[in-house]
């Protein structure tokens, strides 16, 4: 494609082309209509380091920056972008719009405008085209684990910045599970104290007898914490919090073994990967923890939704106690496995009435209220199950989303998740079922990152990229076309390397074999 006609990612809803372009200044300045001036900055703020342009603020200004209430129908991440010759003008109902078409305007412009060093003799031309451009889903969402392997805050920066730009729009943080707590909570200081270390961690996956003998420590500030919930919404992301219950929770049990099933009982941070057996006891302390800690959580984070984790929860520590069957027997459960459900209910009910959305991983959504959000994982058939059901469904399948699974079956690919190959073309052919009659129900998509095998920001990197950019473009414009994507991803790779992204393979060039049936644990 010409160097002046950018292949842009995510694709937009309408794009046309128009010859000529527009030059930005050193004199160009920008007209902002009232609301409209956060946009302004974060214009600026995105600039500055390559082009230094100061792109005041000027009644006449030839670049608008405009709100619109009458564009209704663009909804609230929708915009309007058009490029003459002398003239940029940017429209959207929402501010939120305005801060896609930004991020649009960026890949517009030449590469080096993502620099972040001062770049010399470049003309900062944009072609001239008309873009209108709607998001097909309401929910683009990334989710990093932290807990496993701590990632400081500045990672967690930069990573909003690089989803803004392919316009997801949810950083989901994965903040407690039994290998680490990363929340503080001031009631508990020891849930960070203790929590938030473990003597080791094993090597390789669930069930290696090997472990490195090193110890691993992290725990964000609350300052930290609010600093990047204010910088993500300056970007238009939200940041929705994950806090582990009633399962995976060894970590907060270390920490407060008296929240456990067996008196007395002293624990360690788990080391070891995949599912532990320990879980969070059902007895009313149990619930005054939990409510304690999630007061904290939102006070930090004002997301609507709010995560509580709710799957891969053993059932045979309530079995064995006494104290969970006379709980089961006296809300009238069928047994104790039936407290599951109940214990996330009660959190949940909790969630609703401070006015948050409750939500939770599950299967299908059985056994949850219908106020819960799903995050369905393991199979297709479930999102539409789940729709069914009456749950709001974030799709996030395992075998087009979970990116701690290798990229290829090339020798020479990294440790990976065991039991599936999730490459590039897998994430782009990610089409969650919506056949149900749901009425928007589908919020949309949302990739993994679990960190077991991704201790470093450059494993980060690598697991993530490409693959989010297949994720970016199904989730906002939802094209099948594979060539299109693969023709665009190639042009878009010097962006990312402006960027510094380490990332995997973009042509494995390694055949497939057989897949294997094996589920994850």
């Amino acid at each position: 494609m010409p160097a002046h006609r950018p292949s842009l990612l995510p694709l937009p809803t309408q794009l046309s082309y128009r010859p000529g372009h527009f030059t930005l200044r050193a004199d160009t300045t920008l007209r902002v209509s009232p609301g409209a001036e956060p946009a302004a900055l974060l214009l600026r703020t995105l600039l500055a380091p390559a082009a230094g342009l100061p792109l005041a603020a000027a009644s006449d200004g030839p670049f608008v920056l405009a709100l619109d209430p009458q564009l209704g129908g663009l909804g609230e991440e929708g915009y309007g972008l058009t490029v003459a010759p002398d003239a940029i003008l940017l429209r959207a109902a929402h501010l939120t719009g305005l801060l896609r078409g930004i991020q649009t305007l960026r890949q517009l412009l030449p590469t080096e405008a993502l620099s972040s060093t001062a770049q010399a003799g470049i003309a900062w031309r944009v072609p001239c085209a008309e873009i209108t451009d709607v998001p097909r889903h309401p929910w683009r969402g990334f989710m990093l684990d932290v807990a496993r392997h701590f990632q400081p805050v500045s990672l967690l920066r930069r990573y909003v910045d690089l989803l803004a730009l392919h316009k997801l729009n949810v950083l989901h943080l994965h903040l407690t599970d039994d290998q680490g707590w990363r929340m503080p909570v001031a009631a508990y200081p020891r849930l960070t104290e203790v929590g938030g270390r473990r003597a080791e961690s094993m090597v390789g996956p669930s069930g290696s007898r090997h472990f490195d003998g090193r110890p691993h420590e992290g725990a964000y500030t609350r300052r930290e914490l609010t600093g990047l919930v204010a910088y993500a919404a300056a970007r238009g992301i939200t940041v929705v919090p994950e806090i582990e219950m009633p399962g995976h929770a060894r970590a907060a049990l270390a920490a407060h073994p008296e929240l456990g099933t067996v008196p007395g009982r002293r624990l360690d941070v788990w080391t070891r990967w995949g599912v532990c057996e320990t879980v969070l006891g059902v007895h009313e302390p149990v619930f005054d923890f939990c409510r304690t800690v999630l007061d904290e959580v939102l006070d930090v984070f004002p997301s609507p939704h709010v995560h509580i984790g709710g799957d891969e929860c053993p059932t045979t520590e309530w079995a064995a106690s006494p104290a969970a069957r006379e709980r089961a027997a006296a809300e009238g459960l069928a047994g104790t496995a039936a407290l599951h459900g109940w214990f996330l209910g009660r959190v949940g009910e909790f969630l609703v009435e401070r006015g948050r959305i409750p939500t939770a991983w599950a299967e299908t959504g059985e056994g949850l209220p219908p106020h819960f959000t799903v995050m369905t994982w393991r199979d297709p058939e479930h999102t539409r199950i789940a729709l069914k059901r009456g749950h709001a469904v974030i799709s996030g399948q395992h075998r087009a989303s979970y990116l701690d699974y290798a990229q290829s079956y090339a020798p020479t690919e990294p440790q990976a998740q065991p039991g599936a190959v999730v490459d590039l073309r897998a994430v782009h052919d990610h089409e969650p079922p919506d056949d149900t009659g749901a009425a928007g129900r589908l919020l949309g998509m949302q990739a993994q990152l679990w960190t077991e095998f991704a201790a470093r920001a450059e494993h980060v990197d690598r697991l993530a990229f490409p693959r989010l950019c297949a994720l970016a473009d199904r989730a906002w414009h939802g094209s099948p076309s594979w060539p299109g994507f693969r023709e665009r991803l190639a042009a878009h790779m010097s962006r990312l390397a402006a960027l510094g992204v380490r990332h995997g393979p973009l042509d494995p060039h390694v055949p497939v074999p057989h897949r294997s049936g094996k589920e994850p644990s």
